[in-house]
């Protein structure tokens, strides 16, 4: 499916949907991927009518994007500036207030549109930015990483705690295939490891609606599951890491992207599996440690999730009274999950980690965040379900 068709689609089946969710609006304008994506970004903002424009980039990707992306705007009379986002004393881009702070201080009353060049931290500060400052954004990603390019939520890193704001989605996304076959071939295992979590993130929103009445929209969902499917099925595909692999893979995380717009909040793509990976973000953030791609992240702590759901379910061990004549409903919903196994070879297959040890993170960790990670949000999760059987 085209992007601009795919934006059409979702708009037009968010419509019609009765789920009762308040949201179900994508105000994306329009998508593109191919080799002239910085051309049809320039034609895009003569058409809007922005005459100037920030770039929100660093060094690296200034250099693999940004640098041709700001030429060919000026080469059609559009002024650009650019914020180069500098990384932390240990060497990491973190969107957290000192990155904020830095990127408002560029925009100014004249600045027509914010434009985010790089992968999920650098969208992350743009969004935040655009929300607060009512300058539009316009998503530029330079690896198939994440899913976030065109979502609402910005996960922010503020005082030291991972929190989520619910902020704006970009008017418009334009990507370089070129730019993209040739980012870190980590970055690739992390989109997908980031689409695989997605297993366990719908696994644990179908069990909030069933056991808390989380709010839940079957159209999101299964927006989100055909987004998953598909990246699986062209698993080969991607691992091959050309330019078909690579535009199938970031469809994948657009369409999950989009799953999360039309919902309005990241249940969609976003469970247990997440909540440990932003607790592992903090460890290393107060233990002045570098980062891990969010991606890998994931992946591995939804190796983790499966395991752990598959076994607590099966042990007999659920909470009885919460759960009264719903074990079925729940079996189903655990088996939908593929096995820890299975998903480590996906991971492997693209090159991507599968231990928690591959990403120097260590036993103890694991142990405590599998105990806490669930308090850093609100939902009623299955790992959350899991910590209040044992806190009885």
């Amino acid at each position: 499916m085209e992007l601009e068709e795919m934006i059409s689609e979702i708009g037009a089946l968010g419509k019609k949907c009765t789920c009762g969710h308040i949201h179900h609006h994508i105000p994306i304008e329009t998508m593109f991927i191919g080799v002239d994506a910085f051309e049809t970004c320039s034609s895009f903002l003569s058409e809007k009518k922005f005459k100037r424009v920030l770039l929100i980039a660093d060094h690296n990707t200034y250099a693999a994007a940004g640098e041709k992306l700001a030429k060919t705007l000026r080469n059609s009379k559009i002024e650009c500036s650019v914020c180069l986002i500098e990384p932390n004393k240990i060497g990491d881009i973190v969107a957290d207030e000192v990155s904020i702070v830095q990127a408002f201080l560029d925009i100014n009353e004249q600045t027509d549109a914010l434009l985010a060049v790089g992968s999920g931290t650098l969208h992350d500060i743009t969004r935040f930015c655009s929300a607060k400052s009512g300058k539009p954004f316009i998503s530029i990603p330079t690896a198939a990483s994440v899913d976030g390019f065109t979502s609402l939520g910005a996960p922010l890193i503020v005082r030291g705690v991972k929190k989520t704001f619910q902020t704006v989605s970009p008017i418009a996304l334009f990507a370089d295939i070129d730019v993209l076959v040739n980012a870190p071939t980590e970055m690739t295992a992390a989109g997908f490891g980031d689409m695989l979590a997605k297993f366990t993130s719908l696994a644990d929103w179908n069990f909030g609606r069933f056991i808390a009445d989380e709010p839940y929209c079957s159209l999101a969902a299964s927006i989100t599951r055909e987004a998953l499917e598909n990246c699986v099925d062209k698993i080969d595909k991607i691992a091959a890491r050309d330019e078909e692999g690579i535009r199938i893979l970031l469809t994948s995380l657009i369409q999950s992207g989009l799953a999360m717009l039309l919902f309005g909040q990241s249940h969609p793509a976003s469970g247990g599996e997440h909540h440990l990976s932003h607790y592992w973000e903090m460890e290393f953030l107060q233990k002045n440690r570098p980062q891990v791609l969010h991606g890998a992240k994931v992946g591995v702590s939804s190796v983790l999730l499966s395991k752990l759901y598959r076994e607590w379910f099966t042990s007999g061990e659920l909470l009885p009274k919460a759960l009264n004549d719903r074990n079925d409903q729940i079996a189903k919903i655990v088996d939908a999950i593929p096995h820890a196994d299975q998903l480590a070879e996906l991971l492997k297959k693209v090159g991507g980690p599968t231990t928690p040890e591959e990403l120097s993170i260590s036993e103890d960790l694991v142990k405590r965040s599998l105990k806490e990670a669930h308090l850093l949000r609100d939902r009623f999760t299955m790992l959350k379900c899991y910590n209040i059987k044992f806190s009885q």
